[in-house]
């Protein structure tokens, strides 16, 4: 059998010399192979054409429970665990189980305390990018979700379906005492020193 081709910077053995020279490019981080819609450029042929669907409505990978496509197969996978409810990766410390490694990854955060993602403004930490990116609003003052009603702006969609309490006149909380019902939990808490 030939030896194989080594890369002179890790000493990583090839079979071929296209792959060795594909892989020589994650030491120069030369991308050759470029998007003609964006410009972003990829170190291998597939991986520009598996981008590549990110620009087109494409997604070759169907679910065989209920069809819903997807433009790469990791993504399909992934979405297959909610037809069979297997939650494969299973926590050290607590009961919980999750479908994917990555939800794992960021609940084990609630028993290390580690919040990795800081906010670059006000230094303040957090277990995931979703939380980062809602507390980043408060200092860019965007305010993304809107009433429908009144054209009202809020920041957090929380904020939001309380505001609409306004106009569906729910009152979803109910003082156990007396059966009076409140829009808001603090009010509820506030009317039950009454009852103290």
């Amino acid at each position: 059998m030939e030896k194989p081709w080594k890369c002179g910077d890790c000493g990583k053995g090839f079979i071929c010399p296209s792959q060795l020279e594909a892989h020589r490019r994650t030491h120069t981080g030369e991308r050759p192979y470029t998007c003609s819609m964006c410009g972003k450029g990829f170190t291998l042929m597939s991986s520009l054409q598996l981008y590549q669907r990110v620009h087109s409505d494409e997604r070759p990978f169907k679910c065989s429970n209920c069809g819903k496509g997807f433009k790469i197969s990791p993504d399909l996978i992934k979405h297959q665990f909610v037809h069979t409810d297997e939650r494969p990766f299973g926590c050290s410390q607590c009961e919980k189980r999750f479908r994917q490694s990555s939800h794992l990854i960021q609940h084990q955060r609630v028993h290390t305390g580690e919040r990795p993602l800081t906010c670059s403004m006000c230094g303040k930490g957090f277990t995931s990018s979703s939380n980062l990116v809602r507390h980043q609003r408060v200092h860019t003052g965007e305010k993304i979700f809107t009433c429908s009603v009144w054209g009202k702006h809020f920041s957090q969609s929380s904020n939001l379906l309380r505001h609409q309490q306004v106009h569906t006149g729910e009152r979803p909380f109910t003082c156990s005492v007396c059966g009076k019902r409140f829009a808001r939990s603090s009010h509820l808490l506030t009317h039950q020193r009454v009852h103290k």
